[in-house]
């Protein structure tokens, strides 16, 4: 039998390897022993008996990451080609998927008021002095039901995640979030006005369940992201990036056509939401079946083998071990994400929002209708998905989380920048910058460091850990970007009652 230590040739150890005439003959009864393989079971199969001699750590970085130093990872020449980018364009299409329909599900503000309006009066929201009680309470509950459930479940699914399949996680949510658009579309058309007490409990229902699906698709969609080349997880965030476009994109479309029935705006949201998520399903499907896909995915599910039955773990002890051995190596990666959300979140859009044009007031379309969407929405959407793809062009830092969570804690200047923006709502901070190009160049920064340092920590943190924890580091990754979100809301609140 030809041994491991007589090839001189690289590849044709990784051949001899991945033989399976490397077996261990029944009659030695030798298993394999994958935690005294350490790091270098990124790389060799699992079917490898433990008694071959393991390349050195200089040879294991020369004469095997050198082929992919971008990426850090063993690539095989065998590789099947990703024909016309398809994995790579419904990356991004995935990416637009887990933020789009739940951004559409919010902007569609004076629909969820016109449901709720007080209907013993025969007036609309609009000419209301004061709110109704569900008025008043909607969106504080819509906040906090989808902050809670989307947040726990992803951290469970970072935590338990390697137990549900890939393909219930991605596939079997997109099509409960679309049977929920479906059924929120055929609200639209239906008199509720006669039970909106019902109404609004049936809402955060579907908004609990929206979001749980949300963040197990999510959780999923990075895992997988992880296991590919880091272009790959570029075209996930930039789809998010671009999710955010497409919803201000609609709408100032709306604004410029003039809807004025709440009704009408809603329905064009949620049928394109749910469009968006058919056309997710149909994609990811046919994405499935590609040589390209399957390949890094039975990669992955090689290496977990020993833990795995009929693609799920089976063995608690080795799980949990993975799960805490992963936070520890990308602990700095976690914390950073968290704390760059919670800055953003902090001031956008609750703050943000509130800043009007210098010249508000003056009969000018610009001032008075377009430049909140605009400077507010559209920008900071821009160039956070611009930001993005800088990052995935030119990685710098590279491998340097320290260097990233000291930019990140600079950041945190933006805040009271914003705070003394010409707001319309200074109650106790005063106002120091006036002018609409001030803010509109704060804007622009700040949404391209958010990106961009985003983008950064979400590629940096899989290269820290090995190729099967891979898919767990990038689930503890979102799981933590989501707890940012929230920690950044919850911060927001308090700095719109001081400002």
């Amino acid at each position: 039998m030809l041994k491991y230590d007589d090839i001189d040739d690289t590849s044709e150890r990784c051949k001899l390897l991945s033989n399976e005439q490397l077996a261990v003959d029944d009659d030695d009864n030798d298993e394999v022993n994958f935690h005294q393989q350490s790091e270098y079971a990124d790389f060799i199969l699992p079917f490898a008996p433990a008694t071959l001699p393991l390349p050195s750590e200089t040879q294991y970085n020369e004469e095997i990451l050198e082929r992919d130093k971008d990426n850090d990872i063993f690539v095989s020449p065998d590789i099947p080609a990703d024909v016309w980018n398809y994995t790579y364009f419904v990356f991004c299409l995935l990416g637009i998927a887990t933020m789009t329909p739940w951004n559409f599900f919010i902007t569609a503000e004076d629909y969820w008021m016109y449901k709720f309006r007080n209907v013993s009066l025969n007036v609309s929201h609009a000419e209301l002095a004061d709110l109704s009680p569900l008025q008043k309470s909607f969106p504080c509950y819509l906040t906090i039901t989808a902050s809670i459930s989307g947040t726990s479940f992803l951290v469970l699914n970072a935590i338990f995640g390697q137990r549900v399949p890939v393909r219930l996680k991605i596939l079997g949510t997109l099509c409960v979030i679309l049977l929920l658009f479906a059924i929120t579309t055929a609200f639209v058309e239906l008199n509720t006005d006669a039970w909106q007490e019902l109404f609004f409990a049936l809402t955060l229902f579907i908004v609990i369940i929206l979001n749980v699906c949300s963040a197990i698709m999510s959780g999923g969609v990075f895992g997988v992201a992880g296991l590919f080349p880091s272009e790959y997880m570029t075209a996930m965030v930039s789809g998010q990036a671009l999710g955010g476009i497409l919803t201000a994109l609609t709408f100032i479309i709306v604004l410029a056509l003039g809807a004025g029935d709440p009704t009408i705006t809603a329905f064009t949201f949620f049928i394109v939401g749910s469009v968006l998520i058919l056309l997710n399903i149909v994609c990811y499907a046919i994405m499935e079946s590609k040589p390209f896909f399957q390949y890094y995915l039975n990669v992955e599910e090689n290496i977990r083998a020993p833990y795995m039955v009929n693609g799920v773990i089976g063995d608690d002890n080795a799980a949990q071990l993975c799960v805490t051995t992963v936070f520890s190596k990308i602990y700095i990666h976690a914390v950073t994400i968290c704390i760059l959300f919670t800055t953003t979140l902090s001031v956008y859009p609750s703050i943000t929002v509130l800043v009007q044009s210098e010249s508000y007031g003056e009969g000018k379309a610009w001032n008075d209708i377009y430049f909140r969407p605009v400077a507010n929405y559209l920008i900071f959407n821009s160039g956070d998905y611009f930001g993005r793809v800088i990052a995935g062009m030119c990685e710098k830092p590279k491998n340097n989380a320290y260097t990233v969570l000291l930019m990140v804690i600079l950041r945190t200047f933006y805040i009271p920048l914003f705070l003394c923006c010409n707001s319309s709502s200074h109650n106790f901070l005063p106002v120091w910058i006036h002018s609409d190009t001030i803010f509109i160049v704060l804007m622009t920064t700040f949404a391209l460091s958010n990106g961009y340092l985003a983008n950064i920590l979400l590629i940096m943190a899989p290269r820290f850990v090995t190729r099967r924890e891979k898919e767990t580091a990038s689930s503890f990754m979102i799981a933590s970007l989501s707890c940012g979100l929230v920690f950044g809301s919850l911060l927001s609140m308090i700095l719109v009652q001081i400002l």
